[in-house]
């Protein structure tokens, strides 16, 4: 005899409850609990969640004292306060920024010739930066070019939802003549492992997915900030961007030294954290007329 269904099934009278019974229940609550298990165990690889139906993600610990660079100087030899050889005439003098500067004094650094800002913008996919639209609006009422970058924790969550989540909170790029592309911000990992658990492979494949997925929602392709000593340990030194994504190089000192596997030339350089004003000071590779090139696109 089997068990009456739809409403008042679960109040079956006791005869019912044979022993097969109980043991055919016993069979089916083990299988109920062994199906919610596995995808738990399989969710442990992406503690972000990408199905979208499990809890929201933590936190991350210290996102104001992750910027563009700041694991840098920890990790690498150099000398902040090295002068560049290259002088201002053959490229464009230029910084970025985060909550950790705050307020910033954009007369200042016009003043100073800085003429492009990159502002972070997200974290993770659970950052966004509180000042990013008073540092992102403020360079361009400036007059600079500006745009936006995202602080890349590839063990988080896959690179489509930090793509993702990116470009809905201050990476879109618009078609405007004043918008660079948007930057993926790849370093070391400021909370373990050098290369956050991961192999070279995965670290390629997550950068591909970011990329990728960038270019579908923003119709540019995001240049890569990295340092060569990270990529080389941490990608393998893989030339699989050379050809699309330009190359911003983190690297403090008076030349830009050797460059990851690949890439020709770099289009941004980041030189120095100890610069005026703000910390962060950058070179484009280039004139005026081609940092406006860059950011029509």
């Amino acid at each position: 005899m089997s068990l009456k269904s739809g409403k008042g099934a679960h109040r079956a009278p006791s005869r019912l409850r044979s022993p097969h019974a109980i043991g055919a229940l016993g069979v089916a609550v083990t299988a109920a609990v062994l199906a919610t298990l596995v995808p738990a165990t399989a969710g442990t690889a992406d503690p972000d969640h990408d199905a979208g139906t499990d809890p929201a993600p933590a936190s991350v610990p210290h996102p104001e004292r992750d910027w563009m660079g700041s694991t840098i100087a920890r990790h690498e030899t150099s000398g902040p306060g090295a002068a560049p050889r290259a002088t201002r005439a053959g490229s464009v003098e230029g910084v970025d920024v985060s909550d950790h500067q705050g307020s910033v004094d954009w007369a200042a650094l016009w003043d100073d010739n800085v003429r492009f800002a990159y502002v972070k913008a997200t974290e993770s996919t659970t950052y966004e930066n509180p000042l990013f639209a008073a540092q992102y609006d403020g360079s361009f009422q400036q007059g600079m070019i500006r745009g936006a970058y995202h602080f890349a924790l590839p063990d988080r969550s896959s690179g489509t939802r930090q793509a993702d989540f990116f470009v809905s909170n201050g990476g879109d790029w618009s078609d405007d003549g004043k918008t660079l592309p948007p930057v993926l911000d790849l370093e070391y990992n400021p909370y373990g492992a050098t290369c956050y658990g991961l192999t070279a492979s995965q670290i390629v494949d997550w950068i591909g997915d970011f990329t990728a997925r960038v270019k579908e929602r923003t119709g540019r392709q995001p240049v890569i900030y990295t340092a060569t000593g990270w990529w080389k340990t941490c990608t393998g030194n893989s030339a699989a961007f050379a050809d699309r994504n330009p190359l911003w190089l983190a690297r403090y000192a008076a030349t830009p030294g050797a460059l990851p596997a690949g890439w020709d030339t770099h289009t941004l350089w980041q030189y120095t954290s100890t610069g005026p004003l703000v910390g962060d000071h950058n070179r484009f590779n280039g004139s005026l007329a081609g940092l406006k090139a860059l950011a029509t696109g």
